[in-house]
């Protein structure tokens, strides 16, 4: 069964993390192999409701670009050095694929063999040396075993092919022979009293019982065949092992892990026809043809608290949308096919959650409530928000009671939890709860910080603003702002950009906005920051 990824937008917050926890839980009631992830690391807020409900922190996912993985190459597709150059060729000709991967016992890439690289051994003036095991030759002239006593199989290849009483003469055999012979037993006692390396009986000739004991005192490997001494001798030396034939050592090899637009442009520079594909391990999984890029398998996601490029995973576009669950405006996100896609003006996306568990009659676990109230809590900042909507409230009401707790006084320990800085850099304060939204064709950066103890920054007011300017400067942001929330005061300060004050001005009609100046009752991005900003940039 396909993977269901369900992640929220790239800095997650509470309510983006346990929605694509809640929400992963319910599709896998559904019969979906859904799985919850995160697009970066979790804030101490979340760390903190992960932790008291003892649910595991979701796996991280850099992004969601197709990967060479993804794609139908043709996989387990190689050969072994001490594999016979006939399994190569049958390999070969099975996938229909004229080069095929040599690698060695721990799976490692040594070199690509060809069709053509066969084809040249079998013309060169070298054909009559044998080196290969025991079994290579077992099964390349589809033989029965007779006598074995070595595996290993090192020799000159002679063919009994003209009279005996010549043979007998003119030819003398030592253990570094290997002797192809039908039904010539003066020859075969000749063989197994010389010692010779292996006896190749061909056309099902019978052994003598007498000689069958000399070979087992002098400890003669015998093979029998069907095949009649021409063929044997002519499909002999496909036993070799690929290791004596000459194969480009040097190739150029993709990771599994690769993305297939960067392969694509190596591809399209090199202009080969196939790439051993290797894991993280090194290890040789099989080959890529250029045509298998077509064949690529998007990753099929759900997104949760957003619905725009700018705040989603790294490829994005290259993925199948099934569906969408937010609670912000419309965004910039559009999809090939109708989709479900779930959009309420409320307070959290674990609100609407909370809606799809009771229309689809499935119970909510304990844990799982205790994250969607986390989530609602976060989010409204414990109903506090002017965000906060009935439907909240009923949500709320109906989760504490699952999760069996004191909402106002486990919310208050939550938010506590997640409010202090110490130890973070300015960066990650900035970046803690950092959006990213588009007006018109130029972009700005709106962070936001629910604290009890807004001096923490204040106090540093003038090196964060530094990080706002360089920040504004070095991503091309038409300006970046922080909000500090108050959760006690209910209110939040604001800091900013050089050439974001005259816009902030404007928006809460405070010509003596400055930076740090306290906004009464601002503690909602969504409904209080956002979409002013967004008007008067328009305007």
């Amino acid at each position: 069964m396909d993977k269901l990824y369900i992640f929220g937008h790239r800095n997650p917050d509470t309510d983006s993390v346990t929605s694509a926890i809640a929400l992963a839980y319910l599709k896998q009631k559904q019969g979906f192999n859904a799985i919850p992830v995160v697009l970066s690391s979790v804030n101490l807020e979340t760390k903190f409701v992960l932790n008291h409900f003892k649910v595991e922190e979701p796996i991280f996912l850099n992004d969601v670009k197709t990967k060479i993985k993804d794609l139908n190459y043709t996989r387990r597709y190689n050969v072994l050095e001490t594999e016979s150059i006939s399994d190569a060729y049958h390999k070969m000709e099975e996938a229909g694929i004229s080069k095929i991967p040599v690698i060695d016992n721990d799976k490692k890439m040594l070199g690509i063999v060809s069709m053509k690289d066969i084809a040249k051994e079998q013309f060169s003036d070298d054909i009559d040396n044998i080196n290969t095991s025991y079994d290579n030759i077992l099964k390349t002239i589809k033989g029965k075993q007779i006598l074995k006593y070595e595996d290993d199989i090192q020799g000159k290849l002679t063919v009994a092919s003209y009279r005996s009483t010549t043979f007998l003469k003119s030819v003398k055999l030592t253990n570094s022979n290997i002797l192809i012979v039908g039904d010539r037993h003066s020859i075969i006692e000749f063989a197994v009293k010389s010692k010779i390396k292996l006896l190749i009986l061909t056309g099902d000739s019978q052994i003598k019982k007498e000689h069958l004991e000399i070979a087992k005192k002098n400890k003669v490997n015998i093979i029998k065949t069907s095949y009649n001494t021409m063929i044997t001798s002519r499909i002999i030396n496909l036993s070799n092992k690929i290791s004596t034939l000459k194969y480009e050592k040097n190739i150029l090899c993709v990771k599994d892990y690769s993305d297939v637009s960067d392969f694509l442009n190596i591809a399209n520079k090199t202009r080969y026809s196939y790439y051993p594909v290797l894991n993280k391990k090194e290890q040789c999984t099989g080959i890529l043809r250029l045509p298998d890029v077509n064949s690529a398998k998007k990753k099929k996601v759900i997104l949760v608290d957003h619905n725009s490029y700018e705040q989603s995973a790294i490829g994005l576009e290259e993925t199948e949308i099934l569906e969408i669950v937010d609670h912000h405006n419309i965004g910039s996100i559009g999809t090939n096919r109708p989709i479900n896609f779930r959009n309420m003006p409320v307070g959290s996306t674990n609100t609407i959650i909370n809606t799809l568990f009771k229309e689809n009659n499935i119970k909510i676990p304990k844990n799982i409530a205790g994250l969607m109230l986390s989530g609602i809590l976060s989010d409204t900042l414990i109903l506090t928000s002017p965000t906060t909507t009935k439907i909240d409230k009923e949500a709320v009401d109906r989760l504490s009671k699952i999760a069996g707790v004191d909402y106002k006084k486990y919310g208050l320990e939550m938010l506590k939890a997640g409010s202090t800085i110490k130890g973070k850099t300015k960066e990650e304060v900035l970046y803690t709860d950092y959006k990213i939204y588009p007006v018109g064709n130029k972009k700005i950066g709106l962070g936001q910080l629910s604290t009890t103890n807004p001096s923490e920054i204040l106090n540093s007011i003038d090196e964060y603003i530094k990080l706002l300017n360089t920040t504004a400067d070095n991503e091309g942001y038409h300006f970046v702002a922080l909000f500090i929330t108050d959760i006690i005061s209910k209110g939040s300060y604001v800091i900013y950009s050089d050439r974001g004050e005259d816009i902030l001005r404007r928006v809460y009609k405070n010509d003596k906005l400055k930076e740090g100046t306290f906004l009464k009752g601002i503690i909602s991005r969504k409904q209080q920051i956002l979409p002013g900003i967004m008007l008067e940039m328009d305007n």
